[in-house]
């Protein structure tokens, strides 16, 4: 019918997915889209993944990565958004993430719907020779005021003939049949049966599998290595090394008939490694040059109003603190992998990606070829967090097919090649300045942080372009704040390090909110007034904020004192809001700290805003999602590099939370009838500020670094100390 719907003879309807699938539900929510306008019967709707195609290029995540903030009513920014839309639309990529996919298909996908309808109706009343206006659409049906009918299936032949309608009318938000509803998943069987294919369920005739360990300091190469002893083992194919493709790390890799031929024939490998540029760098002491770097200056200003240093020094009070967020991987459930077969002078690519344009440059470079003759099949994503937003393992993965001979093979890494290769979340370190008047009022709010640039590093190793412009990522969630003080200035330093890095889930926002909203609480603590009476002060001029904070208070029974019975903990409330990809979160949680200073998070309440609900289940399920997934970062997240090598390998050191730590979560869904905004990533940003402001309530110490956690006072021996010593 167009390019986002097909009709089968049966009356099965089609929707091309464009957006990956990797556990948000996209596949549901589109299809619904699509269908509701449509008026398809929801029973014979299917989905297939779409081609590469420029119609499908993601332009709001594009659009939204321009560094303005939301508040900003301004022409400049109206005429960027303007023309980098017109940009991506020609130039860009299919691409999923930046909890994007409702924002840039709410409108595209309606309007295929309509005009499948609309052709439908016409192509019905041509064939029924009766005025258009006498028929109508409804569950998978034309119908006519007669009582005639037919199917969609039936009609499709001659529906597919007629003129594609330029501006197909759309229902309104009251005529919704579909969208709004807690409609099941469409993907729900298919995940439980275990018929649902992942990238690591390829399975073409002829596979072979490949097992690959890369040098364990990030970056290096190949020195040397002996493939005797491998060759010689049962069903080992090849042994060879591979490149570091497009900022990964080099190695070896082993072709065999079954994964643990491969797996055990590559630990028969003797391999001596170039370390390079990362062998002496340690993440504590990136910590320390981050620290250094705001030490000299000021970071370049990404907003700033009034005059913040007349401010500060004419305020009655001030407070100072300094915060620190580490590396973090994105340790998905599924790791990477790539299948791919490459013969007759084209590759067949069954792959987990987030990027299907990205993956069919990257493998049709390492090969040779013209980009029309990589065809790549995305698969369902055991999750991508940013990390399929990557290439490297794609790439790699064409470079040991090549070797196949023709055949196919499915190159799989390790848990701990996944992790210790990762593109990590930049570890961050900011400083913060307040200041009050007499009558306690915020009249101040100074911040500079410090920490590598994400987008930068992405496009060199991606296309080896420069990126001149400020990368929006390394302040968000620090510069595009609602709150409304009369001096502002933040600003960061982009400080270059060998680290890999990448977007992860929620990207800035993940530990800047952490950082501002952990502050915010101080200026509350230190002027004596509730956190959420003082952010409310704060946000007289933002009234969705302002309704999600109060519904969280209410919600969480934020004015009760909590009660305790021993032998149980005491309990205290902690909150935070923050808005992210055009959703406003605001988050209570309810933690206690027992004998041995371990911490327990017993209660979420989590209130969104997120503009129109497509599907309230899917919405619960991603804030669900984001809370788990942040609490697994805002107690246990850490990646420490000694000497360019990750000490973390596994699930096992690198702790994602256990059922038995999960909390209650309650999420409540704010009615609107706004446009959808992003869902995916809004959840995780406000978890490790509200647990840290609870642990603050509990204990009265103020936990500015990440990951949280009570360690032990250090034992010092009673000598005289320096200062530096001490």
């Amino acid at each position: 019918m167009n390019g986002w719907v097909k009709i089968a003879p049966d009356g099965a309807v089609i929707v091309m997915l464009t957006k990956s699938e990797m556990g948000q539900g996209v596949m549901t929510s589109l299809a619904m889209l699509l269908a509701d306008e449509m008026d398809a019967d929801w029973s014979t709707v299917r989905t297939e993944m779409a081609p590469i195609d420029a119609i499908y290029n993601n332009i709001t995540a594009v659009v939204e990565s321009l560094p303005f903030r939301p508040d900003d009513p301004g022409t400049v920014k109206r005429v960027a958004d303007w023309m980098t839309a017109k940009v991506a639309r020609e130039f860009g990529i299919m691409a999923t993430g930046g909890s994007s996919s409702m924002k840039d298909l709410w409108l595209p996908m309606r309007e295929a719907g309509a005009a499948a309808r609309t052709m439908l109706i016409a192509a019905a009343a041509e064939q029924w020779r009766v005025p258009v206006a006498q028929c109508r659409a409804s569950s998978g049906r034309v119908l006519h005021s007669s009582g005639r009918s037919a199917g969609f299936g039936e009609l499709a032949g001659a529906a597919a003939r007629q003129p594609l309608p330029d501006h197909p009318p759309l229902k309104d938000i009251k005529d919704f049949t579909l969208i709004g509803k807690p409609l099941p998943r469409i993907d729900g069987p298919g995940k439980l049966d275990g018929s649902a294919a992942f990238g690591i369920d390829a399975l073409p005739d002829g596979l072979l599998y490949a097992s690959v360990r890369m040098c364990p300091v990030l970056g290096g190469t190949v020195a040397s290595f002996d493939p005797a002893g491998a060759t010689s083992l049962p069903g080992v194919r090849k042994v060879l090394a591979v490149d570091g493709y497009h900022g990964g790390t080099a190695g070896i890799a082993v072709i065999a008939d079954s994964p643990w031929h491969a797996a055990k024939a590559l630990d028969a490998v003797p391999i001596s490694w170039h370390e390079g540029a990362m062998a002496g760098v340690n993440s504590a002491d990136v910590l320390q040059q981050l620290a250094r770097t705001l030490d000299s200056h000021d970071g370049r200003a990404y907003y700033q109003t009034g005059d913040i240093e007349t401010a500060l020094a004419g305020a009655t009070k001030r407070i100072e603190a300094e915060y620190r967020a580490p590396y973090l991987a994105h340790m998905t459930m599924e790791p990477m992998n790539c299948t791919v077969q490459v013969k007759d002078g084209a590759a067949s690519v069954w792959v987990s990606t987030q990027v299907p344009t990205m993956a069919r440059h990257a493998v049709a470079k390492v090969l040779g070829l013209r980009p029309e003759r990589v065809d790549i099949q995305v698969m369902l994503l055991g999750c991508g967090l940013g990390r399929r937003l990557e290439v490297d393992y794609i790439a790699q993965a064409a470079a040991i097919a090549r070797a196949a001979d023709g055949l196919p093979v499915h190159t799989m890494w390790s848990r701990v090649e996944d992790t210790t290769h990762d593109f990590y979340r930049p570890a961050c370190v900011s400083r913060f300045k307040a200041g009050f008047d007499s009558e306690g009022r915020l009249v101040a709010w100074w911040n500079a942080s410090a920490g590598q640039s994400i987008i930068p590093q992405v496009l060199e190793r991606t296309y080896g372009l420069p990126w001149p412009f400020r990368d929006k990522t390394t302040s968000e969630g620090a510069f595009d704040l609602p709150y409304e003080w009369p001096n502002v200035r933040v600003a960061y330093a982009k400080v270059d390090l060998p680290v890999p890095i990448g977007f992860w889930r929620s990207v800035g926002h993940s530990h800047h909110a952490f950082f501002t909203e952990s502050f915010l609480d101080e200026a509350a603590a230190t002027i004596g007034q509730d956190p959420v009476d003082f952010r409310l002060s704060l946000l007289k001029r933002h009234p969705r904020h302002r309704a999600v904070l109060e519904r969280a208070a209410a919600l969480a029974d934020w004015r009760t004192p909590l009660a305790s019975a021993p032998p149980e903990p005491r309990r205290a409330r902690g909150v935070a809001v923050h808005e992210s990809f055009g959703s406003i979160v605001a988050q209570v949680i309810e933690a206690s700290v027992d004998a041995d200073r371990q911490i327990r998070v017993h209660r979420v309440v989590c209130v969104i805003d997120c503009g129109f609900a497509i599907n309230p289940n899917l919405i619960r399920q991603q804030m669900e999602s984001g809370i788990v997934f942040g609490l697994s970062a805002a107690l246990h997240g850490e990646i420490a590099i000694e000497n360019g090598r990750v000490k973390q390998s596994t699930f096992g050191d690198q702790h994602i939370l256990r059922i038995s730590e999960c909390p209650l979560i309650e999420t409540d869904i704010m009615p609107s009838s706004e446009p959808p905004a992003g869902v995916g990533e809004a959840g995780t940003p406000p978890v490790a500020p509200a647990l840290a402001n609870a642990l603050f309530a509990l204990t009265g110490e103020r936990l500015r670094s990440l990951p949280l956690s009570f360690k032990p006072a250090p034992e010092w021996s009673c000598h005289a100390q320096t200062p530096d010593q001490r």
